[in-house]
C-alpha cells in the first residue's frame, strides 16, 4: 500500500463517450476483479478436477496467479486491474464474503457429534493440536533469527503454532465426500477430530489476534480475551432459544418465512460487529452464531440454500485474491528461503501424520487406516489463510515468512487426496463376494429373495412399493428382504455437506428407531414394512454422478442382493410421454448393467398401481411375461412366477412362436451356429419345468401365439396393454427381437421394452426390464451370437 493516502474512488462512471476511464471507478473495477477471478478460479477447478482436488486449492492458487507472483510482474496490469487505492473495497467485498461463509462453516459442525465423540478422537484430535504447535514454536525461533526479525516474540510464537496446527473442517468434509469415506469409521473420526480442532483452532487464534495488537500495556491482551470469551457464553445463552422457537415456526415442505431469513443474516453480521469492536476479527461472530444455530428441522437447510451460491460463489473467490495480493512467491529466494520453505513443511506434515499415526495405533486402529487419518488431519484450507493473513494485516508474518507459509497450506492439501487414495481404498477391499443366489431363477425358488431397489425422488416411491408388495410372494415366512436405496447427487456446496452429513449421523441405514425421522421417504417404507412384514432397510447413497455406479454395485455385492431395480432416467409427463430429465443417470443404469454382479432391473414407471400405496388385501396386479427366449427371458419368468403366488396377482405368460418359414429357418441356423440348439432346449426345458408347476393354479395362464413378423406381435401386444405390468428380458434370444431391434431408441432397454415404453405403443403400463447375470461363461458365447447376428437384419 502507498503511504500517502490515495484519493477515494467515485462508486461510478460518467461512461466511456464522457472521456471516463472507467477502471479508475470503484464499482466497474470491482466488477472486473469479480469476474476475473471467477474465470480464473473456476477454470483452474476444472483442471485440476482430474487430480481429485477441492475448489479451495484451485482458489488459493488463482489467487496466487493474480497476484505479484506471475501476473503482477506486469505493473501496468497490476496498476490497472488491482490499484493500490481499489484495494480497501476488494477487502471489504472479501470480508462480507468471509463473513457468512464461515457462517455457513459453523452451520456444517455439529456440536452435538462434538460431545458424543469418545476419548479415541479426542486423543487423535489433542495430538493433532499439541504436536504441530510445539513443532511451530520450534520453528519459530529458527524464523525468527533469519528472515523474520524484530517481532513480537509471543505473538509470533502463538501464530507459528496455530498456523501449522489447524486443520481445515470444510476442506475435509469436501475430501471425504470425494474420496466416498464420509461414512467410513475412518470419516468420521476425522471429521469428529476436525471439529474438535476446528473449535480449538478458533480459541488459540482469538487469543493470537488478542496478543498481535500494537499494545501499550499488557492488560490490553486480556481485556480483548476476556471480553470474547464474555461473548461467546452472552451468544450461547440467548441465540438457541430465539432460533429453536424460529426453526418450531418452520415447517417441512413449506416455504420459511423471509422475514426470519433476513434476521438470521442481520444477526450474523450484528455478531461481527460485536467481534470486531472487541477487536478479535469479525469473522469470528459470524462463526460463532453459525455453531449456534440448530441443526434442526428444515430451517438450516434451507438457510445455507439460500446464502451458499452467492457467497461461496462470488465473494469468497475475493479474499482469495486479495489473499493472493500478499503472496509474492518471488520473495522465496536463495538457499536459505527454499531451506526454511522445505523446513516449514516437513514439521507441519510431521507433526500432524506423525502424531496422529502413533495415538490412532495406540488405540488399536489398523494401520492403512491410521496412515489415512494422518493424512487426512492434515489438510489446510480457509482457516489457514485467514491465519496467515491477521498474521500479515498485524506486522506479525512479513513477506517472506507469509509466502513460505502460504507455500506450506498449499502443498499439505494439494498431497492429502492422492496419498489417502494410495493407503486407503475401501472400495478396493470387496473381494467378489461367494454368495450363491446373484439372479431369481433358482433350483429352489423357496430361498430368500433379496433385492436393492434405488429411486432418486420421492416422486416414485409409491409404484416402488406396489412393485415390491408384488414381489413379496406368498405368505410363508422372511422371503424377501429389500434394501432401498436413495441415490443423491453429491456437489461441493455446503448444503450438501449438510446432507451428508445428516446422512452420515443417522448411520448408514439411515433411520435409528428412537427418534420419528422427519424424512418422509422413510416414513413411506417403514409403514411398508409395517403393513406386509418385509423387511426394508432405507440407504442413503451420496456420490457425484460419475462413481454412483459403483455405490450400487459395492452395495449389492455387500448385502447379497439377487437383483438390482433401478429407476428409468426418463420421467414420465402427465399425457403418457416420457421426457429426459438427466441424461446423466442414463450413464449410471448403464454402467451398473455391465458392472453389476447380480440381476439387473430397469424400472419403467407410469404409475404402478394408481398413485396411493395400496395395502396387501387389496393388490390387483395383473402381470404379464413376454417370452421371446434366451436367459434375461427366463429371469422375467423367474420373477413373473414368484409374484403370481401373491394372492392378488394374476399372472400371463404370452411365448412367441415364430412360424417357420423355410428361409427364416435357414438364416436362424445360419446366425447362431450350434448355440440355437442349446438355447432352445434350455428354454423348453425351463418352460416344460414351469408348466408343470402351474397345473395346479389358476392365477397363471400361459399362452403360446405364433406370429409371422414384428406388426403381429405388436398387433398381439396391443391386446395385453390393459395389464398393470410387463415383465421382459433386455436381450431376448430369437428372429423376432432381431427385427425389432432395429428400432431400438434406448439400448439398456432392450428390443422390447424399447418398444414398450416407445411413444406409439399407448399403454399404462409399467415395464421391468430384467437382465440376468450369468458368469463370463455364458457372456462369451452370447456375445459371439449378438456379433454374429448382426449382418443379417
Amino acid at each position: 500500500m502507498d503511504h500517502h493516502c490515495p484519493s477515494p474512488m467515485k462508486a461510478t462512471s460518467n461512461g466511456i463517450f464522457q472521456g471516463d476511464n472507467p477502471l479508475d471507478f470503484a464499482l466497474p473495477l470491482a466488477i472486473l476483479q469479480i469476474c476475473l477471478v471467477l474465470v480464473v478460479t473456476r477454470g483452474l477447478a476444472f483442471l485440476l478436477r482430474p487430480l481429485r482436488q477441492p475448489r479451495v486449492i484451485a482458489e488459493v492458487i488463482g489467487g496466487i496467479l493474480l497476484g505479484p507472483s506471475v501476473l503482477g510482474r506486469n505493473k501496468g496490469y497490476l496498476n490497472a486491474v488491482f490499484p493500490p487505492k481499489s484495494i480497501t473495497i476488494l477487502d471489504t467485498l472479501a470480508n462480507i464474503g468471509l463473513l457468512f461463509f464461515l457462517f455457513l462453516a459453523g452451520l456444517e459442525l455439529d456440536v452435538k457429534s462434538l460431545r458424543q465423540s469418545g476419548k479415541k478422537v479426542l486423543a487423535i484430535a489433542v495430538t493433532g493440536i499439541t504436536l504441530p504447535f510445539t513443532l511451530g514454536i520450534g520453528t519459530s525461533f529458527i524464523l525468527r533469527g533469519t528472515i523474520n526479525k524484530g517481532v513480537n516474540a509471543t505473538t509470533f510464537l502463538v501464530f507459528m503454532g496455530v498456523a501449522l496446527s489447524i486443520t481445515a473442517f470444510p476442506v475435509l468434509a469436501r475430501i471425504l465426500a470425494e474420496l466416498k469415506l464420509l461414512t467410513t469409521d475412518v470419516g468420521r473420526m476425522a471429521m469428529s477430530a476436525a471439529a474438535i480442532n476446528d473449535v480449538a483452532a478458533w480459541i488459540l487464534l482469538a487469543l493470537a489476534i488478542a496478543l498481535s495488537g500494537d499494545n501499550l500495556s499488557p492488560v490490553v491482551p486480556l481485556w480483548v480475551f476476556l471480553c470474547g470469551c464474555g461473548f461467546v457464553i452472552g451468544a450461547s445463552l440467548i441465540v438457541p432459544p430465539i432460533f429453536k422457537w424460529i426453526s418450531r415456526r418452520c415447517h417441512e415442505g413449506e416455504p420459511v418465512d423471509e422475514l426470519y431469513i433476513c434476521a438470521t443474516l442481520a444477526a450474523v453480521l450484528a455478531a461481527g460487529l460485536v467481534t470486531d469492536v472487541i477487536g478479535i476479527h469479525a469473522m469470528f461472530g459470524a462463526f460463532v452464531i453459525g455453531v449456534l444455530l440448530p441443526k434442526e428441522g428444515p430451517f438450516a437447510g434451507v438457510l445455507v440454500e439460500k446464502v451458499e451460491d452467492l457467497v461461496s460463489g462470488l465473494f469468497l473467490p475475493l479474499y482469495f485474491v486479495s489473499s493472493g495480493l500478499k503472496t509474492n512467491v518471488a520473495t522465496i529466494q536463495g538457499i536459505q528461503s527454499w531451506g526454511l520453505l522445505v523446513l516449514v513443511i516437513f514439521t507441519a506434515c510431521f507433526g500432524k501424520i506423525v502424531g496422529t499415526f502413533i495415538v490412532s495405533l495406540l488405540w488399536k486402529i489398523p494401520k492403512n487406516e491410521a496412515l489415512a487419518l494422518g493424512f487426512l488431519m492434515n489438510s489446510k484450507g480457509l482457516v489457514e489463510l485467514i491465519v496467515l493473513n491477521i498474521g500479515k494485516d498485524r506486522k506479525v508474518l512479513n513477506d517472506q515468512t507469509f509466502a513460505i507459509m502460504v507455500m506450506m497450506a498449499l502443498f499439505t492439501t494439494f498431497i492429502t487426496t492422492p496419498l489417502v487414495l494410495a493407503v486407503y481404498r475401501p472400495a478396493k477391499m470387496l473381494s467378489k463376494g461367494d454368495y450363491k443366489h446373484r439372479r431369481i431363477e433358482r433350483k429352489n425358488p423357496n430361498t430368500e429373495l433379496r433385492i436393492l431397489t434405488c429411486f432418486r425422488s420421492s416422486r416414485s416411491i409409491p409404484s416402488v412399493i406396489n412393485l415390491l408388495e408384488a414381489s413379496r410372494g406368498t405368505e410363508r415366512g422372511e422371503r424377501l428382504s429389500v434394501y432401498a436405496m436413495h441415490l443423491m447427487e453429491f456437489s461441493e456446496r455446503p448444503s450438501a455437506i449438510l446432507m451428508v452429513h445428516k446422512a452420515r449421523h443417522n448411520g448408514l441405514p439411515f433411520w435409528n428407531k428412537g427418534q420419528r425421522s422427519a424424512n418422509h421417504v422413510v416414513v413411506a417404507f417403514e409403514a411398508f414394512q409395517q403393513l406386509s412384514q418385509v423387511s426394508v432397510r432405507p440407504m442413503t447413497s451420496i456420490s457425484s454422478l460419475s462413481d454412483m455406479h459403483e455405490d450400487i454395485c459395492i452395495t449389492a455385492e455387500k448385502k447379497n442382493i439377487a437383483m438390482i431395480i433401478l429407476p428409468y432416467h426418463k420421467n414420465l409427463r402427465l399425457n403418457g410421454s416420457f421426457e429426459s430429465t438427466r441424461p446423466d443417470f442414463h450413464l449410471v443404469n448403464k454402467r451398473v448393467l455391465e458392472h453389476a454382479s447380480c440381476s439387473v432391473g430397469i424400472f419403467v414407471d407410469r404409475g404402478l398401481g394408481g398413485t396411493a400405496q395400496i395395502s396387501a388385501s387389496n393388490v390387483s396386479f395383473s402381470i404379464t411375461v413376454l417370452y421371446f427366449g434366451g436367459h434375461d427371458d427366463r429371469e422375467a419368468l423367474a420373477y413373473g412366477t414368484r409374484m403370481a403366488e401373491h394372492p392378488g396377482v394374476e399372472l400371463t405368460v404370452i411365448r412367441f412362436l415364430v412360424e417357420s418359414d423355410s428361409s427364416e429357418e435357414i438364416v436362424t441356423i445360419h446366425t447362431e451356429g450350434t448355440s440355437a440348439a442349446t438355447l432352445v432346449s434350455a428354454d423348453e426345458e425351463f418352460l416344460a419345468a414351469f408348466r408343470t408347476s402351474i397345473s395346479d393354479d389358476s392365477s397363471i395362464k400361459y399362452e403360446e401365439k405364433t406370429v409371422r413378423n414384428v406388426s403381429e406381435t405388436i398387433t398381439i401386444l396391443r391386446d395385453y396393454s390393459r395389464c398393470s405390468l410387463f415383465l421382459v428380458g433386455r436381450r431376448p434370444d430369437g428372429v423376432l427381437p432381431l427385427a425389432l431391434s432395429q428400432r431400438i431408441d434406448c439400448p439398456e432397454l432392450g428390443p422390447v421394452g424399447s418398444l414398450l415404453t416407445s411413444s406409439e405403443y399407448a399403454t399404462t403400463a409399467s415395464v421391468l426390464v430384467v437382465q440376468q447375470y450369468y458368469d463370463n461363461l455364458y457372456a462369451n458365447s452370447s456375445q459371439q451370437r449378438d456379433v454374429a447376428s448382426v449382418p443379417e437384419n
